[in-house]
Formats: structure tokens, sequence, C-alpha cells
């Protein structure tokens, strides 16, 4: 746990976590039980069925989110921090000596990375429009305005991200917890009427549910899953609450408010099989009825709110590790680092958000694609904690296998159930995730080919610097700083400089920004830095994944001789490549142009390290790739 969760009480931190983390695994019960006896599924409203499935959901939340997310892959935390692209760092830390493990590694972490932004879409779209549907049962005849009404408190919530994660929460917030609160009551007030519903808590009657389904057994699983969506999300914020917060809200509070409201659906059912059209809202007197759907609509703007900031955290993250080009990154915390807002990205979420919203038209047609979404990462999530376990911890291969195989086959059951409504909408996340690993992994290839065709091309930096002292051009007493990807090559904004302008400042600093696999660098270990020559020195300025790059704060900390400290006396030289794409490159002819086109829509070197920009001389050079 790192030192700003250590300052907080775990009261505090518990009662943030139930707020936050758990959101969408909240809001489940809203579509869960409906979806099992849709149409679709053609499973019977019987009470064996009922009891059945109300025991197969119990379950579900025992096995997949306590066992597999609370008891195991919480303990997998990369020095605090959580999400899949924490868990891709650890295991490519025990496959270092593996060119092909370490390739198959880093593909495996983009397409859970890119299920995870289909997640970031399905979920405030299915979320907002299940709340929003309680109004038909008020009145049917307010079913036209679901779509209108979904669409508009969609395109609120996007625009006040801009305001920044913690005032979404303080206004919202305490919500979440009287939400869990009422999902307890109601259901305790149900289960008083219909007390033979515990027989679900028997996981005989799950087999058996599950068991009698034959071949239609996936149809029913996909269903079922749909109670562990946001699992997910236990992992990915455990940077901000901590291990001990996330287990005490679940075992606690979450996980009892969920059981009981499901074991009160089902006890509804067992006396009101015509409530079976929504469970849930007709699960509440007639008078609470309205109250009820604004309180929904309230905990689904929350639920909205985790998957919003995790898919701002996981492009951050992204962008670290070079899967994707550089963005503009607001920050909206000055006491909390990992509280940011990328308007690109929030802009792109909302056009995808509202147009699923309105393709779909309904909760129970896009429970299709939202099963896909969350099993395939849940998948990849327990793979890689293989290779961590395996690799990482050298934990004994009998052990691994033992802890790990179960879950596989498990979230390989559940994703496969969920495949079965492919052409029913499950094809969206699918395409979705495709789109993505195309974009990430044509970035990442093509940084690697531009860095080589510059280091191929490049004079040496060594070899530079010793043929500058015998040189006769002229120093200007100033000191530059020149940024660089590659530190063993000249930069290109040096040659040009000397070649167009003919002079060399009396101090060069050639700075590597590296980052490394851990969320944070601490910063005594920020900079690391060495003389090369006469006026030249290589720096490294370190930082993790999670940390936010600030260039000239970190130079402040270099204390060499002569160096100038003062912003105002000190130029910034960037290198800005034009990607030219020609024939036989290592990339096909189309992707060698995709790579262009994100090369020259990259976010700004200049605003991503927090570099002055008055400060600043950009030189650019093409690139044939």
């Amino acid at each position: 746990m790192n030192t700003d969760i250590r300052s907080k009480s775990i009261a505090a931190l518990t009662l943030g976590a139930i707020g936050v983390v758990f959101g969408d695994i909240g809001t489940s019960p809203l579509y869960t039980v409906k979806e099992i006896f849709s149409e679709s599924t053609g499973i019977a409203l019987t009470q064996a069925n009922i009891v059945g499935a109300i025991s197969a959901i119990f379950w579900a939340l025992m096995l997949v989110v306590t066992l597999k997310y609370v008891i195991l892959i919480l303990r997998a935390d990369n020095r605090g921090e959580g999400g899949i692209m924490a868990l891709l760092t650890l295991a490519l830390s025990g496959a270092a000596h593996s060119a092909r493990r370490k390739k198959w590694l880093l593909m495996l972490g983009a397409l859970g990375a890119a299920l995870f932004y289909g997640d970031s879409i399905i979920t405030p779209a299915i979320s907002v429009l299940s709340a929003v549907e309680g109004i038909e049962v008020v009145t049917p005849t307010l079913k036209d305005y679901v779509i209108p009404i979904s669409v508009l408190i969609l395109a609120s919530l996007f625009v006040f991200q801009r305001f920044g994660t913690n005032a979404v929460g303080k206004l919202f917030g305490p919500i979440i917890v009287i939400w869990f609160g009422v999902l307890g009551a109601i259901g305790v007030w149900h289960i008083g009427h219909n007390p033979e519903i515990l027989q679900a808590l028997n996981p005989v009657n799950a087999y058996h549910f599950l068991a009698a389904r034959g071949a239609g057994v996936f149809l029913a699983v996909g269903a079922v899953l749909l109670a562990i969506t946001g699992a997910e999300a236990l992992y990915a914020d455990l940077g901000h609450f901590g291990k001990p917060a996330i287990r005490y809200a679940w075992s606690l509070f979450v996980l009892p408010g969920l059981a009981l409201n499901y074991l009160g659906q089902g006890a509804l059912l067992l006396s009101t099989p015509e409530a079976v059209s929504n469970p849930f809202y007709l699960s509440f007197p007639q008078e609470l009825l309205i109250p009820a759907v604004l309180l929904a609509t309230m905990a689904t703007i929350i639920a909205s709110q985790a998957v919003i900031s995790g898919a701002y955290s996981i492009t951050q993250q992204a962008i670290q590790l070079g899967f994707l080009p550089r963005m503009r990154i607001l920050h909206t915390s000055v006491t909390e680092s990992g509280q940011i807002y990328m308007p690109g990205v929030n802009w792109l979420l909302l056009i995808a958000v509202v147009t699923a919203t309105i393709a779909f038209q309904s909760s129970s047609a896009l429970a299709a694609a939202y099963g896909i979404a969350v099993t395939g990462t849940m998948l990849i999530t327990t793979i890689l904690a293989y290779f961590v376990l395996r690799h990482h911890w050298k934990w004994p291969l009998p052990a691994v296998m033992l802890t790990t195989g179960f879950l596989i086959l498990l979230d390989s059951l559940l994703l496969v159930s969920s495949s079965v409504k492919f052409m029913n909408g499950g094809w969206f996340p699918i395409a979705l995730a495709c789109l993505i690993v195309l974009i990430m992994w044509t970035w990442k290839q093509g940084r690697e080919i531009l860095m080589l065709h510059i280091r191929d091309n490049d004079p040496k930096l060594v070899d530079f610097v010793k043929n500058m002292e015998h040189s006769n051009i002229h120093i200007v007493p100033r000191t530059a700083v020149f940024l660089v990807s590659d530190p063993t090559t000249a930069p290109q904004a040096l040659l040009h400089n000397m070649k167009h302008n003919h002079v060399l400042h009396e101090q060069n600093l050639i700075v590597t920004v590296t980052f490394k696999d851990i969320p944070n660098v601490p910063a005594d270990d920020r900079v690391d830095y060495v003389s090369i020559g006469k006026g030249f020195w290589q720096v490294s300025l370190n930082y993790g994944f999670m940390d936010n790059p600030d260039v000239p704060k970190a130079l402040l900390n270099l204390h060499l001789p002569n160096i100038e400290s003062n912003p105002f006396g000190t130029s910034y030289f960037i290198s800005r490549e034009i990607i030219v794409p020609s024939q036989g490159g290592k990339m096909p002819k189309w992707q060698d142009k995709l790579f262009s086109m994100m090369s020259r829509n990259a976010g700004s070197v200049i605003s991503y390290f927090n570099i002055p920009s008055n400060s600043v001389i950009e030189l650019g050079s093409r690139v044939h790739i």
C-alpha cells in the first residue's frame, strides 16, 4: 500500500471503495435475473429453476469475485498498484529471458486493455439504460422517452468529467452506500415472505440447474455472468484504496447486499411469477417505485464513473508502456496524482457510448455484447496471473496449476457462454478490441522500427562528442536540453542546430525519459547522469507507469558544475520526426500510413513533459520507414 493510503484510515478507505470500486457490480441486480428468464434463454419459470438460478448467481459471486479477485488476484499488486497493465508488467518481469514469451504477453496485455475499453463503452450504456427503463414500470406511456433521457444523462456525465473524479465522487458518492443498504433491505423483506429461497445457498441447486440445461447451459451461464460484471474494478482500483479496504468493503457490505437482493428477487418470483418482466423494480412497493428509479439512475452514474476513470488510467499506462501515442492529460487534483482527465479519450468514449445506446436500444440487447468484453478481460487476467505466480513469484508448477487451472477453466466457460450471442451483439466488443489492438500494435512496432532507423543512420553520441572537442564551432553561453528516445545516438535537433545555426551550447544535456515497469519511482531514484565529454552530460529521468513526467522539475535536482538551473537560462530542443511511408518497409504500406497518421496527431511532447513552451525550439526531419 502506498504512502497516501497509509495516511488514511481503513474506515474512510472502505467507504470510498464502496462508492467507487463496487458501483459497476452493484448495479447488476437491475438486469441479471430478468435476463436469465428472458425469452432468449428459454428457461422456464419453475420453482426449481428460480432457486437454481439464484444459487448459480450466488456461487458465481463466491467463486469469481471472492475466490479469484478478493483472495488471489489482489495479492498480485505491482508495488501497490493494480489493473491489467500493472499485472502485465509483473508477468513481463519474469519473462525477460524469453523474447517470444514477452511478445505474446505484450499482445495478451494489449488485448486485455482493448477489451477493457469495450467494457468502458458498454457499462455506461447498459447501466443507465437499465435504470431509466424503470420509468416503463411506472407508466408504459413513457417508453418512448427511455432513449432520449438515457442519452441526456450520459452526455451530462461525460461533460462533467472535466471537473475531475473527486468532484463526481463527492456529489454522488454517498448515494452508492444508500444503494447497497436498499438492495439488502428490500431483499430481506421478500426473503421474509418466502424463506424457501434460502435453499439457493446450497451449491447443489446451482449444479442441478446448470446440468438440467443440457446444450442450453451456455445461454444460462451467459446470463448468470451478468451478476459478476464489474469484478475487474476490484483489481483495477487497488492502488487507490488498498487490499484491506477493498476486502472489507466486499465481505462486510457489498456481498451481503448483493446476495440478499438476488435472494429477494428469487423470493418475489416464487410468489409472483409475472414479476419476471422486471423483478428488480417490481420488488419495490408501488409508492417507492419512483424513488427507486431515481436512486438506481444515480447509482448507474456512479457505476459509469468507475469505468470512465479506469479508461483514463489504462490509457495513461498504455502511453507510458509504449502502446499508444502521447495524448493530452489534465490533472484534476493537487493531492492525488491518479486523478486525471483526458479530453480526447473522454469525447471518443462519449461518441461510442451514445452510438451503442442508440444502436442497441435496450439493456437486454446490450447484455449480449457486455458478456464477451467482461469475460475476455477476466480470462486474460487469469492467464497473466499464471505467469506472475510461476515466473515472477517462482511458485512450484503443481501449486500454480491448482491455483489458476480451475479459474482458467471457469473463465473459459464464461467466455464460451457469452460467445453464444456473438451474432446478437457479441461481435461489437470483439470488433472494437481488434481495432484497438491493431492501433496499439502498429504504434509499438512503428516506434521500434523508427528507433532502429535512427540508431542505424545517426552518428554515435560518444564519437560525436569526441569530435566536437577539436571543433572550431562557435560556443554560446547557455544550457541546452535535448530530449531523445535513443541515448546512444546524437540528437537530430542537435545536428540540425549546428548545421543551420552554426553554434553549440556551452552545456548540453542529452536527456532520455525512461518509464520503468513499476507504478512509481521514488524521487531519490529519479535522475541518473554521466559526463560523456566537455560540456556534454547524458541524463536519464526515471518514472513509473503511474507517474506524471515533469522534466524541468526533475532537472532542478540535477546539481552539476556550470549547469544553469534557472528555467529562463535553459533551452529545450525537440526533434519531431515526420514519417514518410516507403516501399519495402518492415510493415505493410497501409500500416505505415496508419503509423504516420498517428505520429502526426500524437500529443505534444512539450505539454506531456510539462516543458514551458517559451523555452522550446522544435526541429523536424523526414524519416522514411
